[in-house]
Order: C-alpha cells, then sequence, then structure tokens
C-alpha cells in the first residue's frame, strides 16, 4: 500500500519560506516520478512541480517558478520543495503525489495528476 506522509507545513509571513518533506512508503521509489499539488479554499488542486525518477528533471508551474524548488533523496524514500518568497497566494493545502510514470517528454507530461496523494499539509502565508 502506497503511503505518502507530508511535513513542514504552517502558517509564515510574506516574503518567508518553508520546506515541505513527504516520506514515501509501499512503492520503488526511485521508480516513479514525484510531485506536489495544492488546493486553495474553493479552487481546484492545481499543479506545483513534479521531478523525475532520478531528480535530473524538474517541472514547475509558471505561478512558482524561480521561488519553489523541488528535489528528491532515493536513498531516503524522500521528496522535498522548498518554497521561498511564499505570497498570499500561495495558501493552501499542499499535496505529496508519487506517478506511475518515472520519466517525463513530449507524450507524458506530470502537470495533469498523478496516481498517489498524500493527505496533504497546509501552508498559510499572511500578509
Amino acid at each position: 500500500q502506497v503511503q505518502l506522509v507530508e511535513s513542514g507545513g504552517g502558517l509564515v509571513q510574506a516574503g518567508g519560506s518553508l520546506r515541505l518533506s513527504c516520506a514515501a512508503s509501499g512503492l520503488t521509489f526511485g521508480s516513479h516520478g514525484m510531485g506536489w499539488f495544492r488546493q486553495a479554499p474553493e479552487k481546484e488542486r492545481e499543479f506545483v512541480a513534479a521531478i523525475n525518477w532520478s531528480g535530473s528533471a524538474t517541472y514547475y508551474a509558471d505561478s512558482v517558478k524561480g521561488r519553489f524548488t523541488i528535489s528528491r533523496d532515493n536513498a531516503k524514500n524522500m521528496v522535498h520543495l522548498q518554497m521561498n518568497s511564499l505570497q498570499p497566494g500561495d495558501t493552501a493545502v499542499y499535496y505529496c503525489a508519487a506517478d506511475s510514470h518515472s520519466d517525463y517528454g513530449p507524450l507524458i507530461l506530470p502537470y495533469n495528476g498523478m496516481d498517489y496523494y498524500g493527505k496533504g499539509t497546509l501552508v498559510t502565508v499572511s500578509s
């Protein structure tokens, strides 16, 4: 059974930073692309960032590009999201996700969703 457990959320002032972590179990971690999605109140879930199996390729939503960095540690079955220059618009529940695809290309993109999700961690950015 795949389990994804997020941690690191909390309350931060605008301009601040947070680092989210996700511990994965129940899957061959190094064989899966991983990602982060978020859902703000009364909005649909949206893609934030993704990383391929080896960490050699990363993908970001335009809204977070240059501010957020996704990384993974295959030895520890962990994926992280470093969030800098946070804005009130980043307030949301952040979900760790695991994909059945290990890598991405023109025909396989991470933006539309993945196969497994954690329960989420709340990030609140105050102005």
